[in-house]
């Protein structure tokens, strides 16, 4: 049995141990709360990529054993399968050439007109110009689905081609929201600077507002890429004929009436995931870049 003295020094350990952690969190530097969250949504977004490497790696027999446990025999071969199934590489092409003209184009135009109202936003016309972009983004697409559709095919752009003006003229309306913000963050003497030495405004974007755009166009590149790559609706409606399907159309292959090879669709929409994971590697450092860290000496 316990005495009721050594119960009490018991307790009194646990009252210590306990102050000491408390108070270990709350001298911390460390914002426990922040971090909590961080770490909560890291598991919402690792769990499910474990999920779908588990069930890629997996046979059907082993599925059903169980989706959780990571497989004993790594099927490698389901990545082969899903590649003959879905045509990937040609599906690739198609992807490629619809997201990477679109983000090009986007790049280059977007920064122009944004740079034009907000540089002018004074000015009725462009204040014009920046409501009517804003107001574009609350129209629903399924409302404007159909007329885009029949007035695509009637121009002869129901095609990779007219997929790409699509992409462009809709991301239109939040890349200038987006912009216009940024932009009007830039120091204005850089321009005026510029213009005593001779400058001129094409110069003076090209040579140095375009530059100072790196981590929002970097942004903007991630976004539009993001969306242009997995986007289903717009290929959907467009595109008529299977070799000019995009990777996101292509995954129907896998799904019959009843049933749906979840292994090899898996393992397909890996491969279609892996080059948006390597074009965000290659961009996020000028995110997170001070790109306008000592350009203007105060």
């Amino acid at each position: 049995m316990i005495s009721q003295e050594e119960a009490n020094l018991e307790t009194n350990l646990k009252s210590k141990e306990s102050s000491r952690f408390f108070k270990f969190f709350k001298d911390s530097d460390v914002n426990w709360g922040a971090t909590i969250l961080l770490l909560i949504g890291s598991l919402a977004i690792l769990f499910p990529l474990y999920l779908a490497i588990n069930v890629a790696l997996k046979s059907p027999q082993q599925l059903a054993q169980s989706i959780f446990a990571f497989p004993k025999k790594i099927h490698w071969e389901n990545f082969t399968k899903a590649i003959e199934l879905t045509h990937y590489f040609r599906s690739f092409k198609n992807s490629s050439l619809v997201t990477i003209p679109t983000v090009i184009i986007t790049l280059l135009t977007n920064s122009m007109v944004a740079y034009a109202i907000a540089r002018n936003l004074n000015k009725k016309f462009f204040k014009f110009l920046y409501y009517y972009f804003i107001a574009a983004l609350f129209i629903p697409f399924p409302i404007i689905m159909l007329p885009i559709v029949k007035e695509m095919s009637f121009l002869g752009l129901d095609n990779r081609l007219g997929l790409t003006i699509l992409y462009i003229v809709y991301g239109l309306s939040m890349n200038i929201f987006i912009y216009i913000g940024y932009i009007k963050s830039l120091p204005n003497s850089l321009e005026e600077a510029a213009i005593i030495d001779g400058a001129s405004t094409w110069q003076i974007f090209w040579k140095i507002i375009f530059p100072l755009l790196k981590p929002i166009n970097a942004t903007i590149a991630i976004l539009t890429s993001l969306w242009a790559w997995n986007d289903f609706m717009l290929p959907l409606i467009m595109l008529n004929e299977r070799k000019l399907m995009t990777l996101p159309l292509v995954q129907y292959v896998f799904q019959s009436q009843f049933s749906t090879n979840y292994n090899l669709a898996f393992a397909s929409y890996i491969l279609a995931l892996a080059p948006m994971i390597l074009v965000y590697i290659f961009a996020q450092k000028w995110i997170i870049s001070g790109v306008m860290k000592g350009s203007v000496k105060g």
